[in-house]
């Protein structure tokens, strides 16, 4: 099979794909696609391509829907990451506390003072003072895999911690310590916070979602903390409260332009998943997850179609991706018995308005096996395997 790569993806993951793919950045007609950060919105889409991959969690480079649309599952690696991003986090409190980036820069200046920076250094050290951690109350936003561990660190340097996260699955609740306080609200998170750290994905919905309602809303000199996408601040409303001092620090891993060279804004470079632990996790997390796919029909980590996993029982497994609307599984199942294939096994899972139906068959599932069921109303793409 062939496998295009649209960045550089570490050896570690493209090695477990195996001796029958082909790897590179000039593949012609792939099956799968291997992405980082590279924008894929403007690409024309292969009629070979079954699934994208991207080695990390965020997709907004990636048309999810339109991937969906035509059959392309697109996967992410999600809790690959997790770490790296939350190490610097929690550079980004200390920083934001310290003013140990101003005092730095500061430093600089003194450069040529001679023996007089000792003197200067302890005459000029007090502009930068900033509060310790201990015992201030940070709010986390979205508590999966980043924010979970987040939460984890903060209440271990002994912080009080609240959390918000109306989608909380089980198992992220379970990896949850105890002392977590449990908000109903993002207001309640707000308005008790003298930290604030955002983890949830850009979508419409949370586009711009920390905005001047929202610092409203805060404690005055609040530290805001964003790890997620830039976009999920309102620009504007944040310089408005920096200026005020409503906030006292904005720290963000993705600067534009308006927050480059602003004062109490410390931006960095995107560097939340810049180590080589993480890269390597992503890239083998995202090449299991492409061919597990390709090889089984499995999908496990999709942000367009439903997770589906099923252990093999017939002869040939026959993969539908189609709409999810009444009676169409019961129309495709009819299409393939129709076919004289005996079906051993069929698994359906939903997602919003698309879904997956795996199917082992004993017999011989033609091309024109296929088709009657590709004809189905209804059916996006067929295959087999």
């Amino acid at each position: 099979m062939n496998i295009l790569t649209l960045n550089k993806i570490a050896a570690c993951g493209t090695d477990r794909l195996g001796a029958n793919y082909t790897v590179g950045d000039a593949v012609e007609n792939p099956e799968g696609i291997l992405v980082r950060s590279a924008s894929m919105h403007d690409m024309e889409m292969p009629a070979s391509l079954l699934a994208i991959a991207r080695a990390g969690a965020g997709t907004n480079n990636i048309p999810c829907d339109k991937c969906a649309e035509e059959g392309i599952v697109v996967f992410n690696t999600p809790g690959a990451n997790a770490n790296a991003v939350k190490e610097l986090v929690l550079a980004g409190l200390f920083l934001s506390s310290r003013k140990v980036v101003q005092a730095i820069d500061w430093a600089k200046t003194l450069k040529g003072e001679g023996d007089a920076v000792g003197k200067l250094v302890e005459k000029g050290k007090s502009a930068f003072a900033g509060p310790e951690l201990l015992g201030k109350t940070l709010g986390v936003i979205g508590l999966g895999a980043i924010g979970r561990l987040v939460a984890n660190a903060a209440e271990a340097l002994g912080m009080k911690v609240m959390g918000y996260d109306p989608f909380l699955s089980v198992d992220a609740a379970w990896g949850l310590s105890s002392s977590v306080i449990h908000a109903n609200t993002m207001e309640e998170v707000f308005a008790n916070s003298d930290y604030i750290t955002v983890h949830v994905p850009l979508t419409p919905d949370t586009k711009g979602s920390i905005n001047a309602a929202s610092f409203a809303q805060m404690k005055d000199g609040v530290r805001v903390l964003n790890f997620s996408r830039d976009a999920l601040v309102n620009s504007a409303d944040m310089l408005a409260a920096l200026e005020s001092g409503k906030v006292a620090c904005y720290v963000v891993d993705f600067p534009t332009e308006e927050m480059l060279c602003v004062e109490n804004v410390i931006a960095i470079p995107h560097l939340g998943a810049s180590t080589p632990e993480s890269e390597d996790n992503c890239a083998m997390m995202a090449a299991d997850e492409i061919k597990n796919y390709l090889e089984n029909g499995n999908i496990i980590h999709s942000v367009n179609y439903p997770t589906l996993v099923a252990p093999r029982t017939g002869d040939t497994r026959v993969c539908v991706l189609h709409k999810n609307i009444p009676s169409i599984i019961a129309t495709i199942s009819a299409a393939v018995s129709e076919q004289g294939l005996n079906i051993e096994g069929m698994n359906n899972a939903s997602k919003k308005e698309y879904a997956y139906t795996i199917m082992d068959v004993t017999g011989d599932v033609s091309d024109d096996s296929l088709q009657k069921i590709a004809a189905v109303e209804g059916v996006i793409r067929v295959r087999k395997i």
